[in-house]
């Protein structure tokens, strides 16, 4: 079945096409390349930064690096990402200065059917489209896990995997983090016994240092090992993912995982003053909503404005760009964008003009639009690597521990992706937000998401960037990128306390300290509504290339207790 195309061509006007590389950055940077000498890995774990470090030791590139995190992370951070979720991860190749987007997102099964995740009022059921096999989109992170280590690694794909199977078999330790996540999920892991039998013991959160261990993943990560794709979307993987989803009332067909195909996409480029950036074109919204942020910041002397008239301006672009978010983008293989038009110079400063620095300007006087939300159980690693190769990665199964259900004999816990659609026009997701017909689901269809690995090429630093944190992602990485563009080391930037709008609902979040009292008074003066000290937020963490000196740094976010940021000279020999 061929998709069906939704066309916004005339909603904002300009070429449908994203723009494509421009060929003088790619050769600048290719001709003047250094070599950092150095690795460098930013993750939210430490065992699986140590899986990164473990495959580079061995010869492995950047690439085979993430291969090894990726697979890593799926087994210690399981509430965050996993073989049965999804992601995207941001490549830049040394050797010839290409950028280039792997889209692993997940996609909706050939069944399809939104009506089934309503209820007999015609309201949409929670509980369907949050937990069990029915919330599940078909997985596309093993496929990017070939993907990588067959089209941009060293290093085969079974050597990558090996940390991670290793920890599956032998177990880790339980930690602070992911027993909270199991807590929240454990009376819907209650429901299905392949679940519980891994998280729980007898019924209950396990104490902390409990030793975790997944024999029935690790037998999935040999498979795919063993057979690459074919190991997980074909076989007796395949046979018992869809069995499982059948058996607890979900809709999947051996063919939808037979089917499935990771996307290569021209990343999304623009740039502000003298820095270029690389981001995630749409599946994710995060490329053009920062896009948009920068392009009308670029119109004022931002940095000798006032902290009060930085945060308004900040919040006043976030918010259009918002509202452009919710109801333009969605899956570019089903919708048309105009992409050009909305990351314009020109776009800008027509947005601009209507901003106020005295005043706020209400949400609902903009034109009509709704918000989407992308799941904030998601996961990101950064990677430098000794020949300056880089990775951006990030990952999700949306809600802490994705839907909370692993079908019998696979150790994959799946995703809860199918929430991030618009299963029911303009009706509030898992987080009070709502969608419309761009991202409403159809067979093969890609959820919009909001996940934003990035790249930022200044005149003397690169920095590779990202963060979980649902909506609030592209606005985290946006601040970060400030920060790094202020000169701001990796702590600084990781450590930064956080604001946040999205259109809607019509508020600025804040982190503690975000905002002195002084500065919330005057926004607040020009009729901005602050939620102040709210719980923290993200968990990003961002390596940094200083190629005057040549050296590498990383820092992984604080509000972690097991992130991890190593820097290491490369092996001679081995690079």
């Amino acid at each position: 079945m061929s998709p069906i195309r939704i066309t916004f061509a005339r909603l904002l006007g300009g070429t449908l096409l994203l723009a494509s590389i421009t060929p003088a950055w790619a050769a600048e940077r290719a001709a003047n390349a250094l070599k950092p000498g150095a690795n460098a890995i930013a993750s939210a774990h430490h065992l699986a930064t140590d899986a990164g470090f473990e495959v580079l030791a061995e010869g492995g590139n950047a690439f085979d690096a993430a291969v090894a995190v990726s697979a890593a992370l799926a087994v210690v951070e399981p509430s965050s990402s996993g073989l049965g979720g999804g992601g995207f991860w941001l490549l830049h190749r040394a050797s010839d200065g290409r950028d280039l987007f792997i889209d692993g997102r997940e996609v909706a099964p050939a069944k399809v059917d939104a009506k089934a995740y309503l209820d007999a009022e015609g309201n949409l059921d929670r509980d369907k489209s949050v937990n069990g096999a029915l919330a599940a989109g078909i997985p596309g992170h093993p496929a990017a896990l070939v993907h990588l280590a067959e089209q941009y690694g060293r290093l085969p794909l079974k050597r990558s995997l090996a940390p991670a199977i290793r920890l599956a078999d032998q177990g880790f330790a339980l930690e602070s983090r992911l027993q909270s996540m199991i807590a929240i999920r454990r009376d819907v892991m209650l429901r299905y016994p392949a679940s519980a039998s891994v998280f729980l013991r007898n019924g209950n959160v396990p104490e902390l240092g409990t030793i975790i261990k997944q024999p029935d993943l690790a037998k999935t990560f040999k498979r795919l090992a063993k057979r690459g794709a074919k190991g997980f979307y074909q076989g007796k993987v395949a046979e018992m993912l869809v069995a499982g989803v059948q058996a607890a009332g979900g809709n999947w067909q051996l063919s939808d995982l037979a089917d499935y195909r990771v996307k290569e996409r021209e990343p999304l480029r623009f740039q502000y003053r003298d820095y270029q950036i690389v981001s995630a074109p749409p599946p994710s919204s995060g490329g053009v909503v920062m896009a948009t942020v920068f392009n009308i910041l670029e119109g004022y002397d931002f940095g000798n404005l006032s902290s009060a008239d930085q945060t308004h301006l900040l919040v006043e672009s976030m918010r259009r760009a918002y509202r452009d978010r919710s109801y333009v983008l969605g899956d570019p293989d089903f919708v048309d964008m105009p992409l050009q038009r909305l990351t314009s110079k020109d776009y800008a400063a027509g947005l601009r003009a209507a901003i106020r620095l005295d005043k706020a300007t209400p949400s609902s006087s903009l034109p009509e639009g709704a918000t989407i939300h992308s799941g904030t159980d998601t996961t990101h690693f950064s990677v430098i690597d000794a020949d300056g190769n880089l990775v951006a990665a990030t990952m999700s199964v949306n809600l802490p521990m994705g839907s909370a259900f692993i079908p019998s004999g696979t150790g994959v816990i799946l995703n809860n992706e199918m929430d991030d659609f618009a299963l029911k026009a303009n009706a509030p997701n898992a987080y009070g937000l709502v969608g419309t017909d761009a991202n409403a689901p159809a067979p093969g269809k890609r959820m919009l998401s909001t996940m934003s690995p990035t790249f930022a090429f200044g005149p003397t630093r690169t920095a590779v960037i990202g963060t979980p944190g649902g909506s609030r992602i592209a606005t985290m990485v946006l601040l970060g990128l400030l920060e790094f563009m202020n000169g701001k080391s990796a702590e600084a930037i990781v450590s930064r306390p956080r604001i946040h709008h999205q259109y809607l609902p019509d508020v600025i979040s804040t982190e503690a300290n975000a905002l002195s009292r002084e500065d919330t008074k005057a926004l607040q003066a020009r009729g901005h509504t602050i939620n102040d000290s709210e719980r923290p937020w993200g968990n990003m963490h961002v390596v940094i290339w200083d190629r005057t000196q040549n050296q590498l740094s990383g820092a992984a976010d604080p509000r972690s207790p097991v992130g991890s940021a190593r820097v290491e000279p490369a092996l001679l020999g081995k690079h």
